[in-house]
């Protein structure tokens, strides 16, 4: 099956202040390739984003205890995809099977940025990844020696870029002191949660190191899990994100939210349906072309379980232009979470 003839035509960035481009939207295979997404379902899917001008797809070591890069590789051999057409990337940090003796298993240190990463390309059955992220900080290993160990990694050929997720900004700009300092490559790329929820961090925090470092983002869960798809509307459906209890990062949303601030949030991410409506457009393409109208976001990475909704995805590129001052007043208006502006430090 072919994408549809109507689709908008895939845009691509530069990511940040580097010559890769990656397409606006990706695909992301956190908690759905390897995991509840049967095989031949996130072969779909990967091949629809594929044909839809998609060329950046992500995963991690830690997704689905590494059957996530599983299925990616596999992917990529199935169709025969070019590896100059495609940006892949995978996050290192967690480890992958919790059998294992924690000791050196995870983290940051020059071991097992190393063995992890050697792990993730043997599950990918690739010779090297494009982007390499360090999943999150780890303050327990010297800045200077993971600096060290990702530079590693690009230098002998096994990954082209790297980055960080979910870091602060005191950290990023710590990492690329260091670099600095030893003649090295500092972080490109940051993977932050970006959305109308989450905004603080990318529209804030960071703000200084898009002009300082040209730092790039590659953002996820641009629809909050659903959330500001308005899939919630009307409670939790069966089958959602939301309604399963396995992963503790999903399901302690409940008791970190209360159900009082979460049936105010879903108040007010309904009230986005009308300004869809006028627009003639879905209400998740709203809520994703909103993530793509900032112009620090060199792609959103969203998930998709059915080729269906990769489609729906790919759709929202059309829906940029249609945000124009008057309706991002009106968004921010609703939300009432814009981050205060920051002053340039010089």
């Amino acid at each position: 099956m072919s994408a549809p003839a109507d689709l908008p035509k895939m845009t691509y960035r530069f990511l940040g202040r580097s010559g890769l481009q990656v397409s606006a939207i990706s695909l992301g295979g956190w908690l759905t390739y390897g995991g509840h997404v049967d095989k031949e379902n996130s072969f779909a899917c990967m091949k629809a984003a594929y044909d839809s001008g998609v060329n950046f797809f992500d995963c991690a070591e830690g997704y689905a205890e590494g059957r996530s890069e599983e299925v990616m590789g596999e992917a990529i051999r199935r169709f025969g995809w070019k590896r100059n057409d495609i940006v892949i990337s995978t996050k290192i940090y967690w480890g992958t099977a919790f059998g294992d003796n924690p000791v050196n298993n995870k983290g940051l240190s020059r071991k097992h940025v190393i063995e992890g990463l050697n792990a993730s390309l043997a599950r990918l059955g690739l010779e090297y990844v494009d982007l390499v992220y360090a999943h999150r900080p780890d303050r327990l290993t010297p800045m200077e020696e993971t600096v060290r160990a990702f530079n590693h990694l690009i230098s002998t050929g096994k990954a082209l870029y790297w980055g960080t997720s979910e870091w602060g900004a005191d950290e990023i700009a710590s990492a690329w002191r260091h670099a600095d300092r030893l003649g090295l490559v500092g972080p490109l790329m940051e993977q932050p949660a970006y959305n109308l929820l989450d905004r603080e961090k990318v529209e804030r925090e960071y703000a200084n190191l898009y002009r300082e470092v040209g730092l790039g983002l590659t953002v996820f869960s641009p629809l909050k899990q659903g959330i500001l798809s308005g899939k919630y509307r009307d409670g939790v459906p069966p089958g959602s994100r939301f309604a399963q209890e396995q992963v503790e990062f999903i399901a302690g949303f409940w008791k970190r939210t209360g159900k009082e601030q979460w049936d105010a949030t879903v108040a007010k991410v309904n009230k986005l349906e009308p300004i869809a409506d006028r627009l003639g457009i879905k209400q998740s393409q709203l809520a994703l072309a909103w993530v793509l109208k900032n112009p620090n976001v060199s792609s959103a990475i969203a998930g998709a379980s059915s080729p269906e909704q990769v489609y729906e995805n790919v759709r929202a590129l059309d829906a940029v232009d249609k945000l124009t001052p008057e309706i991002l007043a009106q968004i921010d208006d609703i939300f009432e979470n814009k981050p205060p502006a920051v002053v340039p430090r010089f």
